[in-house]
């Protein structure tokens, strides 16, 4: 099986505040990797550092076979990446908004009508940012991520904000994006059901930890196993967190 993404132990600590603990991930190539916990969980600091916009105060992490900090720029070449609501030049058009990203990242020209097209917005690739809806903006943002085709996108809450319309968009998007271009996607959200629709594997953190990591399939079986409900993946992943929560209240007594 061939890993895009490891981290080994990979932590972050903020004075006495431990965001990431010890966390150790393995993306598999050309997968849907749903990253999901509680706000809170260390999962946007995770992105974060994988992206190099903060530095793990331990471990270590390997993308595409180059390793952090000796290949940092080499690595974020190869990633593209929405965190957070995007934000644009209201008085630039799409098409202008997603040519300043291409400058600054040394691509060729064609590479915007390509990322226009992926996103579905080349009919409106002239029209100033300032008049797009919102699922539009989102939907540039993800244009802005998917700039130059880069093999790893790493997406925190792409859905954030949307109607049931504009995330039925962006989702069917995302859910294409592996078979489109061979490409790797991780992406978090605290809509579930979304991610259940979308994932191929799932990595659950909960208080900087990680408690599972794995398919679909063998987080049922674990679920299953553990006595949880394995109906969908809300009951699956509210039921680890739940108790690992309880765990932790119980060390805390003693």
């Amino acid at each position: 099986m061939e890993y895009i993404i490891t981290t080994k132990h990979l932590t972050k600590k903020y004075k006495s505040f431990v965001a990431v603990n010890n966390v150790s991930l393995n993306i598999r190539k050309g997968s849907v990797y749903g990253f999901l916990g509680p706000n809170g969980a260390g999962k946007s600091t995770t992105m974060k550092m994988l992206l190099g916009l903060t530095a793990p105060t331990k471990g270590s992490f390997t993308i595409h076979g180059k390793q952090f900090p000796n290949d940092r720029l080499s690595i974020l070449k190869e990633v593209g990446s929405f965190i957070e609501s995007p934000s644009f030049y209201a008085n630039l058009t799409g098409r202008e908004n997603l040519d300043v990203i291409r400058r600054i990242l040394g691509l060729s020209k064609n590479s915007v009508a390509d990322a226009l097209e992926l996103v579905g917005l080349s009919e409106f690739g002239e029209r100033l940012a300032k008049k797009y809806s919102l699922g539009m903006k989102q939907r540039l943002g993800l244009a802005g991520a998917l700039l130059g085709r880069p093999p790893i996108l790493i997406l925190d809450e792409p859905t954030n904000g949307l109607d049931p319309s504009g995330i039925h968009e962006i989702r069917n998007l995302i859910k294409s994006l592996p078979a489109l271009y061979d490409c790797t996607v991780i992406i978090s959200s605290h809509m579930l059901s979304e991610i259940e629709l979308m994932a191929d594997d799932i990595g659950i953190l909960n208080h900087g930890r990680l408690l599972f990591e794995g398919s679909l399939d063998e987080l049922r079986q674990n679920a299953l196993q553990s006595g949880y409900a394995a109906d969908n993946l809300e009951d699956m992943f509210l039921s680890m967190v739940d108790k690992d929560n309880l765990i932790r209240k119980q060390r805390a007594k003693l």
